[in-house]
């Protein structure tokens, strides 16, 4: 009978935002020759929707349940960091876009150059990071979540066909504008529920956190820790720069705003609600590991099976799905708007049907990410997992928009050049040789892929004096 209730609630929420979303976009005309409709709702969102989809693209089943995971207060540094990123793009980096009119953050990179190269080649490296990482870890932890709460016998890739199923159905057939739309539903329930869940959890321990290990209930790591200190002071800015303010996922909800002005508003607002975040990412782990131990990435699961009331808990799982499609079917939209707009209407066809190219697309990179679900469930720990592997794509992207944007007559082959440089340099120090900690070697890397590429420029290659206004903007 229980199982019954959460079920019914769970089916029925999840079915509601459905409705609405439908009734909210079905009026709606579409063209489907328009790149900036399907992949930018027609540039009509309001500051509301943009920080309500901006929070339920970033904070999903990877962040939540790997976050709690972690069981460490460590880990709040990268809801706190993450407030500087967005910071830098609100106040220098979105004007840029709306100035040229930017549908993929790609984009500005050829209008700075006049060299579809670039673009594609970034594209390229953000689509391999989408499809080999950010998918597969999106649908492998909120399977997770639903198996260890629920406690299904089901296995977790059945759960992340599902998962995959309704995200791309989601992502083909409604484009941004149903996904921002159920975001924005779906964040409420989520920050809701979510400080409900943390309110219980320590009401569980009686509001008593004694006995947890001192290093996990510090903010100061050592060097043995997942977030040491000394990282704070070198990566782990350049990491929430490249998130917020080049990453297509994230950024692409900015760019669908009304203005400028409206885009500003809701990422301040996003501001605002990543500093009240920890409150849930952070604090079910600490009361999880005193409840359990060190049992890793199912401590929130289990924990909100334990602790919820069963019509609440069917509540929470229908918002925590609404999480794992949100971020599942953005990166879908974002994947097939980076390979539509940068590579198959600049190469292959420039007046092909953006929806059936995107369809394609967002079933191609499903399929992909699907099949990899397996091999990150063998991860201890899929949070760090994760920021790690970001590394290979993230550093060597936020060198060629510095060394863009930053610096003047960078020549357009030494950025290419330094793009392959920085993917194989932290690759490297990824799988074969790591003297120091990961985010420490993300640092280096960005810091070495600049200084090849200005010294490819300036010795090799020679300056390139192009559209340099961008620079003074």
């Amino acid at each position: 009978m229980e199982h019954t209730i959460q079920l019914v609630i769970f089916f029925g929420l999840t079915a509601l935002v459905g409705l609405i979303t439908y009734l909210k976009c079905r009026k709606v005309t579409r063209d489907s020759s328009d790149s900036k409709d399907y992949f930018l709702a027609g540039g009509g969102l309001s500051w509301v929707v943009v920080a309500g989809s901006l929070m339920m693209t970033n904070i999903s089943a990877e962040q939540i349940v790997g976050m709690n995971g972690a069981q460490t207060l460590l880990v709040a540094w990268w809801e706190i960091a993450a407030a500087v990123g967005l910071i830098i793009l609100a106040k220098w980096l979105i004007p840029i876009y709306y100035k040229y009119n930017c549908t993929t953050t790609t984009e500005l990179l050829e209008r700075k150059y006049q060299d579809k190269g670039i673009r594609a080649m970034v594209s390229v490296l953000f689509m391999l990071g989408y499809a080999f990482i950010l998918l597969p870890v999106v649908l492998y932890t909120g399977s997770l979540f639903m198996k260890s709460m629920f406690g299904l016998s089901i296995s977790v890739t059945m759960l992340a066909i599902i998962f995959a199923v309704v995200g791309a159905i989601y992502a083909i057939f409604g484009g941004l504008r149903a996904i921002a739309i159920s975001d924005s539903l779906n964040g409420i329930g989520l920050l809701l529920m979510g400080i409900v869940v943390s309110y219980l959890a320590l009401n569980a321990v009686n509001w008593d956190l004694s006995g947890i290990p001192i290093e996990r209930v510090t903010l100061i790591g050592d060097t043995q820790s997942d977030i040491p200190w000394h990282t704070l002071l070198t990566g782990m800015i350049f990491i929430q720069i490249f998130y917020w303010g080049t990453n297509m996922v994230i950024t692409q909800r900015a760019l669908a705003a009304k203005s400028v002005e409206e885009a500003q508003k809701g990422l301040y607002a996003a501001v605002v609600m990543k500093l009240i975040i920890p409150i849930i990412v952070v604090l079910p782990g600490l009361v999880a590991y005193k409840l359990y131990g060190d049992v890793g990435d199912v401590a929130y699961g289990k924990l909100v099976g334990d602790i919820l009331p069963s019509w609440l808990s069917g509540a929470f799982a229908a918002v925590m799905a609404g999480a794992v499609l949100s971020s599942f079917n953005s990166c879908l939209n974002s994947a097939a708007a980076l390979y539509t707009c940068d590579i198959h209407q600049n190469y292959i066809n420039p007046n092909a049907d953006i929806r059936k190219i995107g369809t394609r697309v967002a079933l191609v990179f499903t399929l992909i990410s699907l099949c990899l679900v397996p091999v990150f469930a063998q991860s201890s720990s899929i949070i760090s997992l994760l920021q790690q592997l970001n590394g290979l794509y993230s550093m060597p992207v936020l060198a060629a928009f510095i060394c863009a944007l930053v610096f003047k007559d960078v020549n357009a082959k030494a950025i290419k050049i330094g793009l392959v440089f920085g993917v194989l340099m932290y690759a490297v120090f990824t799988f074969v040789w790591s003297p120091l900690h990961f985010i420490h070697m993300m640092a280096i890397t960005l810091a070495a892929t600049i200084f090849v590429t200005l010294a490819l420029s300036k010795y090799v290659f020679g300056p390139q004096s192009i559209n340099n206004q961008l620079v003074s903007d």
